[in-house]
């Protein structure tokens, strides 16, 4: 009976030791599960990014920053009052202030004050600095929407790129297919007689070629997905896998004039109405140096009281100090209270105000050349894109052409081929002439896409319209 107690009580651990480890790798395989996301589309890619990106978050603390800046520039309209208390110990000889007579004693005296100012007119520099920190805190504001695109745009071109690769890899992997057939028939009419077993060899080479160009384009492809996580801030990751759109584009040569692109382009991009607002925030800057050489008129008040051991009551049936006046009673007594006015001129304080005015000017003349040099990169990119696009146009165009006269030529050879009447260098010739068409097609085809995308970019369609809008048109 204990023998069989014993067996009993072990399966019973056992069996909740088994349990336990089962739940165990339950909840770490459903964690490691959870904290993956195998299939990313580019809107997933741009949600994340504008979440976690590093520097998307430094635009966004430097508008904080700017908001605390604008805050702090109206709160400065405001009175200041400011509190101050002391209290000291001394010995030695000290003029007793109820007789007028220097003893050597212990003093204990204290002093307690309210003092408030308020600037009622400095030249409008409070007025100027409350309107320059609104124009900076729009600005940053811009600021943080270019960054925004400049990741969007950067995840885009990745993305196209993992797409262009995948296709180029199915490309090459389709023709070890078709070369992988052709050596088994070839194989079959050496065995034959029908062909030499040089034609063999030369469709072997062939094929450990094409075999290596996977193998590239596989490297390719990964390369393409490490540079989409690095823009992503991720590590890298063998299982990551993007979302295959339907690319149901339409290639035209129909695009928007550079001049209309550019005009829109000014209205709703983000780095120009930047630059903008750095104008007219440099512009205020010079009007508050200017203010420096009017008067500041204010005002100002304030409240005090103090309290020493050598005020004592007097006593006047004897004629004599007595004890302290207690510290209540001299609160009390010593109170007064001030007003008034004040006026500051500047006359002469070593050119400063003038050197500050001259500085503010010059960096508002800086920023206007800014300006310009932001509108002329502006239509630089635009016309370089126009131009790009239009290129990528004409290269599909014909490629797409030559392509069926490459199809049509390789359909031939291959049946020649297959027949003895053509020799494996010529079939050779055909395949590579085909795939080198394919792949062009493909290049021009993703070149077309990212430039196009790129001119409705700067039409003012946001990054986030950028995923692959093309697939319903």
């Amino acid at each position: 009976m204990i023998l069989k107690a014993t067996e009993m009580k072990k399966k019973s651990i056992v069996k909740k030791i088994a349990v336990s480890f089962l739940f165990i790798v339950f909840v770490v395989s459903s964690g490691n599960v959870a904290a993956q996301q195998s299939v990313w589309s580019l809107e997933d890619c741009i949600n994340y990014a504008i979440e976690n990106n590093i520097q998307i978050k430094q635009s966004e603390l430097d508008i904080e920053a700017n908001e605390a800046d604008l805050l702090q520039s109206k709160l400065t309209l405001l009175p200041s009052l400011n509190g101050n208390t002391n209290f000291s110990w001394s010995w030695g000889r000290t003029l007793d202030q109820t007789t007028y007579v220097y003893f050597n004693q212990e003093t204990n005296q204290g002093n307690m004050n309210l003092d408030a100012s308020l600037t009622l007119f400095n030249g409008l520099q409070n007025l100027n600095s409350i309107k320059r920190d609104q124009i900076d805190f729009m600005a940053s504001q811009y600021a943080a929407d270019k960054m925004r695109d400049d990741i969007s745009l950067m995840l885009t071109r990745a993305y196209l790129q993992i797409l262009f690769n995948k296709e180029l890899l199915a490309v090459a992997q389709e023709q070890v297919d078709i070369t992988q057939e052709q050596i088994d028939r070839t194989e079959k009419m050496v065995e034959a007689g029908t062909l030499a077993r040089g034609s063999l060899l030369e469709i072997q080479a062939q094929g450990s070629r094409e075999e290596l160009s996977v193998i590239n384009y596989e490297n390719l492809l990964d390369l393409a997905y490490l540079d989409l996580l690095q823009i992503l801030d991720l590590d890298f990751d063998d299982d990551m896998e993007i979302e295959i759109p339907e690319l149901t584009m339409e290639i035209t040569n129909q695009l928007m004039q550079v001049k209309q692109v550019y005009e829109t382009a000014l209205t709703t991009q983000p780095v120009v109405k930047r630059a903008e607002l750095q104008v007219e925030s440099s512009h205020k800057s010079v009007a508050i140096a200017q203010g420096g050489r009017s008067p500041v008129f204010g005002v100002g008040g304030g409240w005090r009281t103090n309290y020493s051991n050598q005020f004592r009551n007097f006593d006047p049936e004897s004629g004599s100090f007595t004890d302290v006046i207690s510290f209540g009673d001299q609160f009390k007594d010593n109170q007064s209270q001030y007003l008034g006015f004040n006026l500051s001129i500047p006359i002469f304080n070593g050119y400063q105000v003038s050197t500050m005015i001259n500085k503010a000017k010059i960096n508002a003349a800086n920023s206007e050349y800014n300006f310009e040099l932001t509108k002329n990169t502006l239509r630089k990119e635009i016309e370089q894109a126009y131009n790009e696009a239009k290129a990528a146009y004409k290269s599909y165009v014909a490629t797409e052409s030559s392509l069926n006269s490459f199809e049509e030529s390789f359909r031939y050879t291959e049946q020649k081929f297959n027949v003895g009447l053509s020799n494996s260098v010529d079939y050779n010739i055909a395949k590579s002439q085909l795939t080198s068409a394919e792949s062009e097609l493909l290049r021009a085809k993703y070149d077309y896409i990212f430039k196009t995308r790129i001119l409705d970019f700067y039409m003012g369609k946001r990054p986030g319209y950028l995923i692959f809008t093309w697939a319903s048109r």
